[in-house]
């Protein structure tokens, strides 16, 4: 058993591993090719999350999913480089909204620099990934096209809240849906497709990634309040601090409104309040992690990995299989 790529997937073929780590380190070269500007500064903004590292799960799961038609077809390696490129470029925006100071380890590019450059960098990055992506044809510009119009719906969800008699919970997987789900399930949907494979599988594929990516995203909130900023490559917090309920907040608020509980009510009191405070934000760090709400939200990444996994059914058996379903098991260990 060998550990492959920054996300720590188990790969038990060598030939499958050997497969996987070419295709990362022809991802990274491609990275790197694709920020490369004429102007320098550009170059230093558009590399900065590149360098820090980062798991590089979309890519992963693109070379995964192309292992079922021809993992070495020319479009392959590029698409993987197309969505990594988006996801970064959201990445910069993100830290401009919620005025985060550091990501993957290292300060922020809005910290860095400031939010101007932070925003403009990411424009800069979304449009290199149109640039590789137009060489892969019309249905792989269209798929994408999707994808990136249900992110930006997600982050505008996610900004106006919940509509009138809408259940939160229920928003809010909307909303992680289009933010994460949807990029990630482009991930495995560009890799089989590109790779040659059939249309089923293509199709598996995008049901597998939209279920693995919503476990994925609650697997960040839940390390957002359990970790520390050396396992998660960001300021532990960053979201209560910004006042975004993620899936523990929204079962604490449910169970405070139930239960009735005074202990509850006073903790939801001090989550939902002004948490820039570093104190106060560590007390409510505190009380998440002892709390049955953050135990909630680990069962329902738990449970999302499962459906995730019970989407690979149609697929043949052997070792690229093996690996989708050990991956479901990689995101649920990040939770905890």
């Amino acid at each position: 058993m060998t550990v492959v790529g920054p996300f720590g997937l188990s790969v038990r073929d060598a030939a499958l591993e050997a497969d996987i780590l070419a295709g990362l380190a022809a991802v990274e070269e491609g990275l790197l090719a694709a920020t490369k500007s004429d102007v320098p500064f550009i170059t230093e903004a558009a590399q900065h999350l590149v360098h820090a590292g980062g798991k590089r799960f979309r890519p992963l799961l693109t070379l995964l999913a192309a292992q079922f038609g021809d993992p070495h077809a020319p479009g392959v390696v590029p698409s993987a480089v197309v969505v990594e490129l988006t996801h970064l470029a959201t990445l910069y925006h993100d830290d401009v909204m919620d005025e985060a100071d550091v990501r993957r380890g290292v300060p922020s590019a809005n910290a860095n620099w400031d939010n101007s450059i932070a925003v403009l960098t990411g424009d800069f990055l979304f449009s290199r990934a149109s640039h590789v992506l137009s060489d892969l044809g019309t249905e792989a510009v269209a798929i994408q096209s999707e994808a990136f119009e249900r992110l930006v719906s997600g982050q505008i969800l996610e900004t106006i809240g919940p509509r009138d008699g809408q259940d939160p919970i229920d928003h809010y997987l909307e909303v992680i849906s289009g933010k994460t789900g949807s990029l990630i399930a482009v991930s495995g949907r560009l890799g089989a497709l590109l790779a040659g494979a059939d249309r089923e599988t293509v199709a598996t594929f995008t049901r597998y990634g939209e279920r693995i990516g919503t476990a994925f995203q609650l697997a960040d909130d839940v390390l957002d309040i359990a970790s520390d900023s050396d396992e998660s490559g960001k300021t532990p917090g960053t979201d209560l601090r910004e006042g975004v309920p993620t899936l523990a907040v929204l079962h604490l608020r449910t169970l405070a409104e139930r239960s009735g509980s005074a202990e509850d009510r006073a903790l939801l009191e001090l989550v939902e309040g002004d948490l820039h405070d570093d104190n106060r934000l560590a007390e409510a760090l505190a009380g998440l992690r002892a709390h049955e709400a953050l135990a909630q939200a680990r069962r329902d990444t738990v449970r999302c990995a499962e459906q995730a996994r019970e989407t690979l059914a149609p697929l043949p058996a052997g070792p690229a299989k093996d690996a989708l379903s050990h991956l479901c098991d990689a995101v649920v260990h990040r939770a905890g």
